[in-house]
């Protein structure tokens, strides 16, 4: 199907977009749980599954619950894209005029999104389900707020600090990033672009019953780097500020270098003194270079205009019938 196809008349319903990544064992539950969820909260519902490259048989479940399952959709990705990149495939694709996303572990309670849906029904575009008591590691926890604090200074909005994987909005609203093309993607951000109606709904968060997070330290610190640097000019302008402070600490320092000439009549004595001051100057120079460089990469990459995702199969798809 293609993506003009997927632009135009919404039926009025529930769309649900789940990227799944290694999570066999969690799908039939994720199902059963849903179904009764959907179908008391709408006459039109679907669930689209996005395979994002999964190493285990993830895909093979997939197809399964399309089999038996009608209102189940299966998409396979090429590989692992990322969950972000999973979830924008997924949107492109929804039939219905309301969509809700949510992670494949169970640890978004799929009987939250009637509450969801109903605060939406208030005036607003988007909401999301923001954790009462997020029920991961210590570590799993500080990346989380490193992630939101990139948002916030990309998205320029509190609301950012309420965000969650777990959310529904409008479709409409991908209209106004129909056209984006670019392997790095931040869905919170790309809704920014169609509307500043933002609320957030406090939810249970449950402990996953299946497996463990494949969401790691490190991978969420990368995905608020690239946020910062993809979607917001706040590190060009840290490196500005940081220029002109060491600029102002450069001219201070030359001025307590004149003084001690002019007053003693003597240089600043030793090398350690200029060495430590080349040091920070470099360390600086080099420090706002890479900065400069992260911007030059993206722009790289979208002058490679690499997709953000490829498919490479589909189950239980409108074309299919």
């Amino acid at each position: 199907m293609s993506l003009s196809m997927t632009m135009t008349a919404l039926e009025p319903g529930v769309s649900v977009v789940v990227p799944v990544y290694n999570s066999q064992d969690s799908l039939d539950l994720l199902i059963e749980r849903l179904s009764p969820v959907l179908e008391s909260l709408a006459d039109a519902y679907e669930v689209i599954l996005v395979n994002d490259g999964s190493r285990d048989e993830s895909w093979a479940q997939i197809e399964h619950l399309a089999d038996t399952h009608s209102f189940v959709r299966g998409i396979n990705l090429m590989r692992n894209y990322g969950q972000h990149n999973a979830l924008l495939c997924g949107i492109r694709q929804a039939r219905y005029d309301t969509i809700a996303t949510i992670d494949d572990d169970l640890q978004h309670p799929p009987e939250e999104i009637p509450s969801l849906r109903d605060k939406l029904a208030e005036g607003y575009d988007v909401v999301y389900g923001t954790p009462r008591q997020e029920q991961h590691g210590f570590w799993r926890d500080i990346a989380s707020q490193v992630t939101k604090l990139a948002l916030q200074s990309a998205m320029g909005a509190e609301t950012a600090r309420k965000v969650s994987a777990f959310r529904v909005f409008r479709t409409r609203l991908r209209d106004a990033f129909a056209a984006y093309r670019s392997p790095f993607v931040s869905i919170d951000i790309l809704l920014t672009w169609g509307t500043t109606r933002f609320a957030s709904l406090p939810v249970r968060h449950d402990p996953r019953p299946i497996g463990v997070s494949n969401y790691t330290f490190r991978k969420l610190v990368t995905h608020a780097l690239n946020m910062m640097t993809g979607f917001s000019t706040v590190p060009l302008q840290l490196a500005s500020i940081v220029g002109f402070s060491f600029t102002l600490f450069g001219l201070v320092l030359l001025g307590y270098v004149l003084g001690r000439f002019f007053i003693q009549g003597g240089a600043v004595p030793g090398f350690p003194f200029l060495a430590s001051a080349i040091a920070i100057f470099s360390g600086v120079q080099l420090f706002m270079l890479g900065i400069i460089g992260e911007y030059l990469a993206r722009m790289h990459f979208r002058l490679m205009d690499r997709p953000a995702y490829t498919i490479r199969e589909r189950r239980n798809d409108i074309s299919d019938a």
